[in-house]
């Protein structure tokens, strides 16, 4: 007769104060800097996802993208690509075409008023950014910041977990 063993689940790396400290300024102000982002672009008619979607677009070959592959830059499922594209494409700035190469597969474009659209939010897009993020900080700060986030956004993208973090 084989008796089991249970494991014991090992116990949890609880954040020390700083750690909790960096972790909750982070959350506490992500979404009131999105949502202060999102206020500056209404005039616009966008929101800050809207504003990514046409960025990216623009900065693609031809203003166009496969939906797959836009969907994969924004972080979006295709349902919620399709949610996000709705009232661009209802607004004219991005129409759904569909590929020359290949049937199956839709393309998003980005029309004229939607390049027209970017061109004059961008300005005061930018200056949000700087204003409301940028100018709050010193160059030290930034730097430190970009630096952590790139590594984040790494680590994210090839979904590998460094170690734990050297306690300098």
């Amino acid at each position: 007769m084989k008796t089991e063993t249970r494991r014991t689940p090992p116990e949890p790396r609880w954040l020390d104060d700083v750690e909790m400290a960096a972790w909750r300024g982070y959350i506490e102000t992500v979404a009131a800097l999105g949502a202060a982002l999102d206020a500056d672009l209404a005039p616009h008619g966008l929101a800050i996802g809207d504003y990514e979607v046409l960025v990216r677009l623009s900065d693609a070959p031809g203003h166009q993208l496969r939906m797959c592959d836009l969907a994969g830059k924004l972080r979006l499922s295709p349902s919620g690509l399709t949610r996000r594209l709705d009232g661009l494409v209802k607004g004219g700035l991005v129409q759904r075409d569909p590929s020359s190469d290949d049937r199956r597969v839709m393309l998003a474009t980005l029309t004229e008023r939607g390049l027209q659209t970017l061109t004059q939010a961008a300005p005061d897009h930018v200056e949000s950014v700087r204003s409301r993020f940028l100018d709050q900080l010193s160059l030290t700060e930034i730097e430190v910041l970009a630096g952590a986030f790139n590594k984040l956004r790494a680590s994210l993208e090839t979904g590998s977990c460094s170690a734990p973090r050297d306690p300098q």
